[in-house]
């Protein structure tokens, strides 16, 4: 194996809302970071705190030890691997490339394996987690590629959150990734579900949100995203990033032959939120938008 590069600078491509905090946080344990963002705007603050900026993502690569990616989807990480401007162009023997996006399984694998033709190595590093689990330093990190690899970059992953798992090879901490929010997408539809149909017998959604986070089912996506049926102040994910996970269920599910029926419910409720009026919003407050509206429950 191809002796891995010490880690003096780590590269991020990818720094919206998720990505610029994880930034933030590599470069507050004390990590030098170059950085690149379609929209070099959204970068301000983080190159105001000292990150250094590079013109594209072949040049993030050629001058870093460790590349770490957050991006919205497949086509978004394809994009920034391929061409004469991209990741795959300018890295180098023994470096890492962590991506953190959750992305389509095979794509992830397929990936690995197009690095490796480089001499430089690929981990799948998917998150769970919102901008605020990230923020109160709760961030899951799990982990599919080379052991050695792992090894090397798991402290800097901590930096993300102290919750660090390695899964096993390439492709399995995605298909990890896409377990978990098979589970929390219905989860969190499900309780928007509940709380319509008591609201609809006259019970006050204030107090069933306050008992429902004193209760059993109080789990962290609960606890977090719970509030904003009383006070709609953040977006975590709208309907279309959080469906594009439950696709990636989808389509796993049937290339496999397994079954995922609860996934394919809730996957028909996100559709049908697109037509809300909050379909901008956090995806559980677009999802109980379209239960109250079938129900008659003035919002």
């Amino acid at each position: 194996m191809t002796e891995l590069r010490a880690i003096e600078r780590v590269g991020f491509v990818g720094l919206g809302a998720m990505g610029g905090g994880i930034a933030r946080r590599i470069i507050d344990a004390g990590h030098t970071v170059v950085g690149w963002n379609r929209t070099k705007g959204k970068a301000d603050d983080l190159l105001a705190a000292g990150m250094g900026w590079a013109d594209t993502p072949r040049e993030v690569a050629a001058q870093c030890d460790v590349v770490l990616t957050m991006l919205t989807n497949t086509a978004a990480i394809e994009g920034s691997a391929h061409g004469d401007d991209g990741l795959l162009a300018g890295l180098r023997p023994g470096t890492v490339w962590a991506d953190l996006s959750t992305i389509a399984p095979d794509a992830s694998v397929a990936l690995s394996e197009e690095v490796a033709a480089t001499g430089a190595l690929y981990l799948d590093t998917p998150v769970s987690g919102s901008p605020a689990t990230l923020a109160a330093g709760q961030m899951s990190v799990m982990v599919g590629g080379d052991r050695a690899a792992y090894d090397h970059v798991e402290k800097l992953l901590q930096a993300i959150g102290p919750k660090v798992t390695y899964i096993g090879p390439n492709g399995h901490a995605i298909l990890t990734k896409v377990a978990i929010n098979l589970s929390l997408v219905v989860s969190v539809t499900a309780f928007a579900e509940a709380v319509t149909l008591v609201e609809k017998a006259g019970v006050d959604r204030a107090a069933v949100v306050d008992a429902a986070l004193k209760s059993v089912i109080a789990s962290p996506v609960i606890g977090y995203r719970a509030p904003l049926l009383v006070d709609d102040d953040t977006v975590y994910a709208d309907v279309e990033l959080q469906q594009k996970d439950l696709v990636l269920a989808q389509e796993l599910g049937r290339r496999l032959g397994a079954m995922v029926p609860t996934c394919s419910a809730a996957s028909e409720m996100l559709s049908a939120a697109r037509s809300s009026d909050l379909a901008d919003r956090d995806f559980l407050v677009s999802v109980a938008d379209v239960y109250r509206r079938a129900a008659g429950v003035t919002p």
